[in-house]
């Protein structure tokens, strides 16, 4: 097991005065199989009017707030301390056919996550490509991990070809992007195939070469998927940024159909003008130097 301070800090800058603001955040990690959340804490600089939280159907929490004090700069602090005991991943041979998982009935809180949603579509060339991947490869973990390792292998980590509103078509043509394309590629190819997979939220804990300090806030939030892969092993993750199945340095804060269902901070404003938005993160594990003591 492993222990985490996870920290995340979001700044907002506004050429002019913001009236009113209504934001809704998924900053809080969830509490889930092998991670535990033991604090969190939610600092709003200005303080916000009304504080409300809440669960949503797949067990995210959200704060959602209202600030009516006019302001220029909007500061968003969570801070969170929380372990880690991944299990241990199903041999991909034993679980079953992805023929009979596209075939069958699943539960009905898996079958929502078997179809379009507003981002990712279950178009022709998704499955197309995905038919063309997991060629040879029978079992539901087997087609997953081969398509997992094809988007690693075939795509070009860059930054600078998309934006958080490229289409997944698009990343799919141009074969680049970044870890949120990577993640609506993979699950468009299953949903495609007729398997549910779902979106993943959360932040992957990075270390700096031996010898060379740890950047403050150098961190950065992360996106990965989760496949379904039958009653016995249930939701199985996925990175294909990274081609592997994620263990004990990601930390995952929401689920959802698609990125829409999960942006770490959303809102509307009243005025404002031209912003800036700067984002800081900090992963630092219990055997981290520079974790506090």
């Amino acid at each position: 097991m492993r222990t985490f301070l996870l920290r995340h800090l979001t700044t907002y800058h506004y050429g002019e005065p913001v009236a009113v603001s209504h934001n809704v955040a998924h900053l809080h990690p969830r509490t889930d199989s092998g991670q535990v959340v033991t604090s969190f804490r939610l600092d709003i600089e200005p303080r916000p009017r009304v504080v409300h939280v809440r669960t949503d159907s797949w067990g995210n929490r959200i704060d959602a707030f209202v600030i009516e004090a006019p302001h220029v700069t909007l500061e968003i602090a969570a801070e969170t301390t929380l372990s880690i005991n991944p299990t241990a991943p199903p041999d991909p041979g034993h679980t079953p056919p992805w023929l009979a998982i596209a075939n069958d009935a699943v539960p009905i809180n898996v079958a929502e996550f078997r179809y379009d949603s507003t981002l990712i579509p279950c178009a022709p060339a998704l499955r197309t490509f995905a038919r063309e991947t997991i060629a040879g490869h029978e079992t539901v973990l087997g087609a997953a991990l081969a398509l997992n390792s094809a988007i690693n292998r075939r795509f070009v980590y860059d930054p600078r070809a998309t934006t958080v509103d490229t289409p997944v078509l698009k990343a799919l043509d141009l074969r680049r992007g970044v870890c949120q394309d990577f993640a609506g590629v993979l699950i468009g190819c299953l949903r495609s195939l007729g398997l549910p997979a779902r979106y993943v939220s959360g932040y992957l804990e990075t270390k700096p070469p031996p010898g060379t300090p740890r950047l403050v806030g150098a961190d950065a939030s992360h996106a990965w998927v989760q496949a379904w892969c039958g009653h016995q092993a249930g939701w199985i993750d996925l990175d294909p940024t990274n081609d592997c199945i994620p263990g004990d340095h990601h930390i995952a804060t929401a689920i959802g159909r698609d990125f829409a269902d999960v942006s770490p901070l959303r809102g509307m404003v009243l005025g404002g003008g031209a912003s800036d938005v700067r984002v800081a993160v900090d992963v630092l594990g219990s055997d981290d130097p520079s974790l506090p003591r």
